[in-house]
């Protein structure tokens, strides 16, 4: 699937919270188990799940995110898999974006449900 973000049905971020002065605070744990979630909705749409996927491209607007990123892509995934690559990048799309995450996944056909 291509590169999946935090955003919520409603169009704001999840880990994207503004104050009563509009400082944005930005947390990329909530923003990284947000991304997975919303892959692992995508998979479940077409009746597969996160143990299909079999290869990760994260972008990350800032690798000093890195650990907090780890940590929470820890909470699904482990040492044996799925393969991982993870870059820096420039910038995403939206300003409140830290991690865009692209999942390729594979499932028996059988897996998936008649469309």
């Amino acid at each position: 699937m291509s590169g999946t973000s935090s955003r919520r049905p409603d169009n704001t971020y999840a880990g994207a919270e503004a104050d009563e002065m509009g400082t944005v605070t930005l947390d990329i744990r909530e923003q990284t188990r947000a991304v997975i979630g919303n892959i692992a909705d995508i998979l479940g749409e077409a009746g597969a799940s996160l143990k299909d996927v079999v290869g990760v491209t994260s972008y990350l607007v800032n690798m000093n995110d890195f650990g907090g990123y780890n940590e929470a892509y820890g909470e699904f995934f482990d040492e044996t898999g799925p393969a991982r690559t993870t870059v820096a990048v420039h910038q995403l799309p939206h300003p409140h974006i830290l991690i865009e995450i692209q999942a390729i996944a594979h499932a028996p056909r059988e897996a998936f449900r008649e469309q």
